[in-house]
């Protein structure tokens, strides 16, 4: 059977390695005879577990002792509600940072819960010359006094990435569920990070909550206590049985990261991965990309044909050739390969090689 490379913007991909491992253990994990979806999320081997892909995590991402490690029920989107739950009790108010479609989103959310008084919000992409380029602003040039500043690092649907460091004087909350673990932070930078599994950790149905002790004892809004951050430290995540199997397979793919060389290993070959792609975008009058050159994102390359009306023919012959899920989102259209840590050098390759074929038998 040929490859097949699979560029979903999510659920992704995971690492073949990862896949061949969770294959053999399906039935039998651990000599156990059974499933590690079938034991116990309080079995002295699923807490093993546990505590090894935290461990790992932990040295992965060099994060600080004064950090919690939560593994917590629902994707992205469960933590958009749950930020505000957590933080913004005793009417408190937040600034949100719109880049694109998921941040936006995240601003929705926040204000079912607060109401539009709570949350401001500014749109930091602009059009310039006709692409889309982020400008951050002067944070601390804002007479206000918030809980948080939020911001999505990348935008899946938009292919933008925010590649800038800033400063705040309010405590960061981001959403890195598209770019976590593809190259080296500092934790320490933030009060909160959060990301869905379904890109760089596992399936989907699990997040990934790295919290700062001070954060915790911000005022709290009324919630379910399954998606209280003090109540998931204090149950160690289990409150209630978490995603059993996301959790194993997280716990796979960290390992997997580490085998490789760890997250600055996983940064060169993204690097590489992007450059290749955005090289045969730019070097070919058949393709186009509309995002500025220093937001372009590494994670979600988008771009369209020049010609739309040969869309149809393009994604029909890219997947006879092995080369899935490269349909833009709806919103935008066009063209998006999603190539997060598990995506192969190799893949991406094939696809500037079929993508510099079909152009060539179609100008």
């Amino acid at each position: 059977m040929s490859a097949i490379y699979n560029f979903c913007a999510g659920p992704a991909m995971l690492p073949q390695a990862v896949m061949q491992k969770a294959q053999q253990e399906l039935i039998d994990w651990n000599g156990l005879g059974v499933s590690v979806m079938e034991i116990s999320h309080r079995s002295k081997e699923f807490i093993a577990l546990t505590e090894q892909a935290e461990v790992t995590l932990r040295k992965l991402m060099n994060i600080p002792k004064n950090y919690h490690v939560l593994f917590m029920h629902g994707g992205g989107r469960a933590q958009f509600s749950n930020v505000v739950n957590n933080f913004l009790g005793d009417n408190g108010r937040a600034l949100y940072l719109i880049s694109g479609q998921w941040s936006s989103s995240a601003v929705t959310e926040a204000q079912k819960l607060v109401g539009e008084d709570s949350i401001d919000s500014i749109n930091i992409v602009e059009q310039i010359n006709g692409l889309n380029q982020v400008t951050l602003p002067d944070l601390s040039a804002i007479d206000k006094d918030y809980r948080y500043v939020h911001y999505c690092s990348n935008e899946t649907v938009d292919g933008i990435e925010i590649f800038e460091e800033f400063t705040s004087p309010w405590p960061i909350v981001a959403d890195l569920s598209s770019t976590i673990m593809s190259h080296e932070i500092d934790v320490s930078k933030y009060g909160l990070i959060y990301a869905g599994a379904q890109k760089n950790i596992g399936p989907s149905g699990l997040s990934i909550v790295i919290v700062r002790d001070d954060m915790l004892k911000l005022p709290s809004l009324p919630q379910s206590s399954i998606m209280d951050y003090r109540v998931a430290v204090e149950h160690g995540s289990m409150f209630n049985t978490p995603p059993t199997f996301a959790w194993y397979l997280a716990s796979e793919v960290f390992a997997w990261l580490e085998a490789n060389g760890g997250v600055s290993a996983m940064a060169d070959v993204n690097q590489q991965k992007a450059k290749l792609l955005y090289e045969c975008i730019d070097s070919n009058p058949f393709y186009k990309n509309g995002v500025a050159p220093q937001n372009r994102s590494r994670m979600n390359v988008t771009f369209q044909l020049v010609n739309d009306a040969l869309d149809s023919e393009f994604l029909a012959q890219a997947e006879q050739a092995g080369l899935v899920a490269l349909k833009g989102h709806r919103i935008v259209g066009g063209m998006r390969a999603s190539i997060y840590n598990a995506m192969p050098l190799a893949g991406v390759q094939a696809l500037v090689d079929f993508m510099n074929s079909f152009a060539v038998k179609h100008s």
